[in-house]
């Protein structure tokens, strides 16, 4: 998470202590959809959202240091807002009063990304705090750390950072910022953190989640990610981290990355086998771009529905209104929620879809069970010693609900085993899943079929986990988590011996147990198939050049490069100490007409530009060009230490260009780009995805960037960016398909 500027004045506390003493949510009534953005009811800007669901059973978002509307022009201090269904919000006051600021911060510091976890029996809010006192020149980032007894607050902070500033091997201090926790299956806490200046690393915490301790370890190169969130899954450890410029207000193309480790603490690899943290960095796409409303999508948080659904929620830029206020100011980045989907062991964004723009199905926030345990058990059947109290269920032996559910459920309960030897869920009178404190074990069973799983050495029975049990089929997956957020203190699967009946009974044998937000919802269909990537058709030869025998007719130059050759079927191209960029307008750019309609066009291009070193910002590739201040850049590039396809983007905006870009895939030393046109047939405008490859047959598509209806983009190539050290751009081919 980045500012185009600093925080100024700063909000007033509005008392959040009035959200404890709310009713429990209601049930959902009216359309099951919604639109983004969600935060409209609130907010017209909500950055770096994350969601917690609290023990009230509602939910709680907490974004960065912003004003919330147009005209404000108060900085709030970690604004909170709260539902029911994850859809219609509240604002209900900032987490930090006026003057609250940890001993080690500076006077006027803002407050960051925050991250909200469950540790134990409290809440945990890690920030990113933007100035110490450390040093009198600022920038001296550190991760904060605030408790408080629910997501509702009053939060405390830590005296000490769990990570303080740290200095920087060229020099000021690396950014230390946009932190998130994970808790992993043995119990241990960890906290990964950073951003472009030094990378994300991960190290382990204290038992409270306070201090970090021990050496941490880089997962993720710098100048390339930031605003990482993890969590675990079938075994796996995902990395989620944006990538490209977050704020370039109507030009920025921030987008969510991912890798995937065995450990929490990396390797991260991603879907081709290459490392986060290699200078040729790898990532695959979770959510870009399409065209629509929505540029700038990233920074996300996780949070999974009742019925299993997992969700993505994020910020966005909408690129017909980009500021707050006025242009070139806050950029206004409001809270977008979508689902998100796991197909082939990768996650992404509705299927491949990316950001929604009309209506879509709401998540689930409301079972055939619903029970907050606010009132008389007139909807279960007793057996043991039960009894209400605070809001709670709290008793010993079997409660069984009195309504049913058929077919692939999901049953959750948020738990308290207490001194109960035992606590959990039966499902149809059969299935037993249990969190057994005497054994140690998260156990499932099924008759004589069991499974099972060890709990953390360092479980307490007296703190609140969440259970959650789904049933596809003949499959039982359990998970036991400090609060549903993707990360798990026990995981257990049980091949069940038949299909169950959805009847849901909470139990506990040996002493009393605590039950609360006990629901029982049908199961979320899988998505199983990834919407269609662009299709490449026949081959467009009158638009197309082999380079066989010099450049064909159909080019033609802006600003001619006498020094780019034709030769033995390539063009040769010497990269130029020039750009495109603002106002410079220097470097060549050879172009050529473009067919009507849609189509795909396509270069293979080798540029040995090394791994590690610095060679800012040297370039070759693809470009959609209107002017010079109206176009879309496809090129492999070296980005300090790092190599990338960036997806460049350059539009004239309030009387000055405005250049962004946004990342798509891995180069290689000869990569492979592309650019697929479409003609939105309700605006007209031009619609250009961009995809590269490394070998010439896999392809990783990224990012569209729009032209308006009534130009006529050309398609050209360019080679340009820093003429030192010389090297040669190598173009084998420009074809045209369709």
């Amino acid at each position: 998470m980045r500012h185009l500027r600093r925080a100024g004045a700063l909000a007033a506390v509005l008392g959040l202590l009035l959200a404890g003493t709310a009713s429990a949510p209601a049930a959902a009534t009216g359309d099951p959809r919604y639109r983004n953005p969600v935060s409209a009811g609130f907010a017209d800007t909500f950055a770096d959202p994350v969601i917690v669901r609290g023990e009230d059973g509602f939910w709680y978002a907490y974004g960065t240091t912003d004003p919330l509307r147009e005209g404000e022009g108060v900085f709030h201090r970690v604004p909170t807002a709260r539902s029911a269904d994850l859809v219609d919000w509240t604002y209900v006051g900032d987490a930090f009063g006026p003057d609250q600021r940890p001993p080690y911060a500076a006077e006027g510091a803002a407050f960051w990304a925050p991250d909200v976890r469950r540790i134990g029996d409290r809440w945990v809010m890690y920030v990113t705090v933007t100035d110490t006192t450390v040093s009198p020149e600022g920038s001296d980032f550190a991760v904060g750390a605030a408790t408080a007894p629910s997501p509702t607050g009053p939060w405390t902070f830590a005296d000490e950072p769990v990570v303080a500033p740290r200095p920087g091997g060229g020099g000021g201090w690396l950014w230390t910022i946009d932190p998130t926790q994970f808790t992993d299956v043995d119990g241990t806490n960890y906290l990964y953190y950073g951003s472009y200046y030094g990378g994300i690393s991960v190290t382990a915490l204290t038992p409270d989640g306070l201090r970090a301790t021990g050496e941490s370890t880089l997962v993720a190169i710098d100048n390339k990610f930031e605003g990482s969130y993890v969590l675990r899954r079938d075994g796996w450890y995902y990395l989620f981290a944006s990538t490209a410029n977050c704020c370039a207000g109507p030009a920025t193309g921030y987008s969510v990355q991912v890798g995937r480790s065995r450990s929490p603490k990396g390797p991260f690899v991603d879907r081709d086998g290459i490392g986060l943290t290699a200078s040729r960095a790898g990532g695959t796409p979770v959510l870009t771009q399409n065209g629509n409303r929505w540029i700038g999508v990233g920074h996300n948080g996780f949070v999974t529905d009742l019925s299993g659904q997992d969700w993505i929620v994020y910020h966005g830029i909408d690129r017909a209104d980009p500021y707050l206020d006025e242009p070139f100011g806050v950029n206004e980045r409001p809270m977008l929620l979508d689902r998100l989907d796991w197909i082939d062991g990768w996650p992404t964004v509705n299927a491949g879809a990316g950001p929604s723009e009309g209506a879509r199905r709401a998540p689930v926030t409301t079972g055939r069970v619903d029970e907050r345990f606010t009132g008389r058990l007139d909807r279960w059947r007793d057996a043991g010693d039960w009894r209400v109290t605070d809001g709670r269920l709290v008793g010993d032996g079997t409660l069984h609900a009195r309504t049913a559910l058929g077919g692939d459920v999901r049953a959750e309960t948020d738990l308290r085993p207490g001194a109960a030897s035992s606590a959990g869920i039966d499902l149809g009178g059969r299935v037993q899943v249990r969190v057994d404190v005497a054994a140690g074990r998260l156990v499932a069973r099924d008759g004589a079929r069991t499974a099972s799983a060890p709990l953390p050495a360092g479980y307490d029975p007296t703190d609140p986990v969440n259970l959650a049990v789904e049933v596809r089929g003949r499959a039982l997956t359990a998970q036991l988590s400090p609060a549903r957020l993707g990360d798990q203190l026990a995981v257990v699967s049980l091949r069940l011996a038949r299909p169950v009946a959805g009847r849901l009974a909470l139990t506990a044998t040996g002493g009393d147990a605590e039950f609360d937000n006990v629901s029982l919802a049908r199961l979320y269909q899988e998505a199983r198939r990834a919407v269609p990537e662009p299709r490449v058709g026949a081959p467009l030869r009158g638009y197309s050049d082999e380079f066989a025998d010099g450049l064909d007719a159909g080019w033609t130059w802006v600003r001619e490069d006498p020094a780019a050759t034709v030769s033995g079927g390539s063009l040769r191209w010497p990269v130029q100490g020039a750009d495109l960029t603002g106002t410079g307008n220097t470097a060549g750019v050879l172009l050529r007409d473009a067919p009507t309609g849609d189509y795909v066009v396509e270069t293979k291009v080798t540029l040995d530009l090394g791994e590690e070193t610095v060679r800012n910002y040297q370039q070759a590739g693809l470009v959609a060009y209107v002017d010079d201040d109206r176009f879309a850049r496809l090129a492999q590039v070296a980005i300090w230490n790092t190599r990338q396809v960036e997806y460049g983007y350059e539009l004239p905006f309030a009387g000055q260009p405005v250049y962004g870009g946004t990342i798509v895939g891995t180069p290689a030393t000869t990569t492979w780009l592309r650019l697929a046109h479409r003609v939105d047939p309700v605006n007209g405008e031009h619609e250009f995805r961009a995809g590269s490859s490394r070998d010439g047959r896999n392809w990783t598509w990224g990012g569209v960037w729009t032209f308006p209806a009534g130009t006529t983009p050309r398609i050209g190539l360019v080679a340009h960016g820093g003429a030192e050290p010389a090297v040669t751009a190598e173009f084998d081919y420009l074809r045209f398909t369709r």
